[in-house]
């Protein structure tokens, strides 16, 4: 890790902003205003006067650098930091905690925290574009699971019905995630209000391809819609059956493991509005494994990548905070 943070990327400004410019623009320059991508119609501008990395498109007169129109746009902290920060949450199995990088970075604990959900949003996957998940002969493993508590709301079973006892080791009072893995590729996280029938089935339906293999538990939650694939198979884990040949959900499971012991262990505090933002970023780590053939440095390209159109302001955070 250290020998990786000697990269020049990481310590000038202008270094950074090339990087930045080589991931989002491999072609050359295209402007975010009017869309030119006519190196001949595109100049850089130059001048004392001028600050570096500008420039000016020739079809709609406006200036431009390469963080507009990202979730980089606007701000006075420097590339190389930005970039940095992406590198420390891509590469950190579990997560980074926003203490951690205001230390790491010199900036405050406010600067950090929304620095880090800038960068989850960069690492959001764009669902219409990417597809469902599967495909003929291939397992997909979903099941959902229950973190933290939900405030101000009553404790419902998936039916609707009260729970007649409280306790810390069921859905009882918990926000509920359901995930959907593909066997040896991506994951899908959702954040539901409730995990009941409706929820799920909807979920799974226009996330999967129906002529996938659906692995579930014993849920009842999966058994309507499991009709609708090319095979459901189920292990019962209340009869301590965790695996029968191909048919087992401990993919998902593992996935849940390095969810919670990261949002329990690092992040330890996380308001409900926030959680599909963390779900992004484990599912972004997840989709950009070692086991995928994905590293470091490719990962955090990746999410450099993923900051085009991802507009994030404070205005939009004070909204969702009094939503």
């Amino acid at each position: 890790m250290a020998a990786a943070l000697d990269n020049p990327i990481f310590q000038d400004a202008d270094k950074a902003r090339e990087h930045l410019e080589a991931q989002r623009w491999p072609n050359g320059p295209i402007c975010p205003h009017c869309g030119n991508a006519d190196p001949d119609r595109i100049r850089k501008m130059q001048g004392k006067s001028t600050r570096p990395g500008v420039y000016q498109c020739n079809e709609c007169r406006d200036p431009f650098s390469v963080t507009v129109g990202t979730c980089f746009e606007r701000s006075k902290i420097p590339l190389n930091k930005w970039v940095l920060a992406t590198h420390l949450l891509c590469s950190s199995k579990k997560g980074m905690s926003s203490h951690q990088l205001h230390r790491m970075l010199g900036v405050t604990y406010k600067t950090a925290w929304f620095m880090t959900h800038r960068i989850r949003e960069a690492m959001r996957e764009d669902v219409s574009t990417s597809g469902p998940l599967g495909g003929e002969g291939q397992i997909v493993e979903a099941d959902e699971t229950y973190f933290g508590k939900q405030k101000d709301k009553p404790k419902l079973t998936t039916r609707g019905k009260p729970f007649t006892k409280g306790g810390t080791n069921g859905p009882s009072g918990k926000r509920a995630v359901v995930s959907l893995v593909e066997r040896g590729g991506k994951v899908r996280s959702f954040h539901v209000d409730k995990a009941n029938a409706e929820n799920v089935c909807e979920i799974v339906r226009t996330n999967v391809r129906r002529e996938s293999i659906l692995n579930t538990d014993e849920s009842k939650l999966y058994i309507k819609v499991g009709a609708e694939f090319g095979a459901h198979y189920t292990v019962n884990h209340s009869a301590k059956e965790y695996a029968r040949g191909d048919v087992t959900t401990n993919s998902i499971e593992g996935y849940f493991s390095i969810f919670k012991r990261g949002m329990k262990g690092v992040y330890q505090h996380c308001a409900e509005k926030h959680l599909h933002r963390y779900l992004a970023e484990f599912d972004f780590r997840y989709n950009n494994r070692i086991a995928l053939g994905v590293d470091d440095v490719t990962r955090r390209d990746e999410a450099l990548k993923g900051i085009t159109g991802k507009r994030l302001t404070y205005r939009r955070i004070g909204e969702q905070l009094n939503a």
